[in-house]
C-alpha cells in the first residue's frame, strides 16, 4: 500500500508540468518510463554487477498501466481536480493488478530437496536453502 502512495508524486508533478506549459497530455507516463529505466539500470548495476545477486529476484513494481490511466484521465476530464480524485484512485487500485503477471510465475509449486512442498516464492524468501 506504501508504494503506490509515494509512488505518485513524481508523476502527479510532471503531469501537471507537461500538461499546463506544453499542453500533453503524456506527463506520467513519460516520468514512469524514466523512472523504470533508473531502476533498471540500479539493479543491473548494483544489484548483479557489484553484489552478484540475481536480476529475477529484483524486478521493480509495474507502474505503466497506471501511469497511462493517469494520463487519460487527464486526456478525457481536462481537469487537475477530477485528474487528481479518479486518476490518484485509478493509480492504485491498477498497481497490485498490473503486477499479477510478472509475480503469477513465482507462485508455482516446487518440492524442496527436504521434502516440503514450497512455492518458487517461498524459497527465493528463505535465502535459497
Amino acid at each position: 500500500t506504501l508504494t503506490p502512495i509515494l509512488l505518485i508524486t513524481f508523476p502527479a508533478a510532471t503531469q501537471y508540468f507537461m500538461w499546463e506549459k506544453m499542453r500533453l497530455p503524456i506527463g506520467a507516463t513519460f516520468c514512469v518510463m524514466t523512472l523504470h529505466f533508473g531502476q533498471w539500470m540500479n539493479r543491473i548495476f548494483n544489484f548483479y554487477y557489484w553484489a552478484w545477486f540475481p536480476t529475477t529476484f529484483t524486478a521493480p513494481g509495474m507502474m505503466i498501466p497506471s501511469a497511462i490511466f493517469l494520463d487519460v484521465v487527464l486526456m478525457t476530464t481536462d481537469s487537475c481536480m477530477f485528474t487528481a480524485l479518479f486518476g490518484g484512485m485509478g493509480w492504485s487500485l491498477f498497481f497490485y493488478p498490473a503486477n499479477w503477471t510478472w509475480l503469477a510465475p513465482f507462485h508455482l509449486a516446487l518440492k524442496h530437496p527436504s521434502g516440503s512442498l514450497l512455492s518458487i516464492a517461498d524459497l527465493m524468501g528463505m535465502g535459497m536453502c
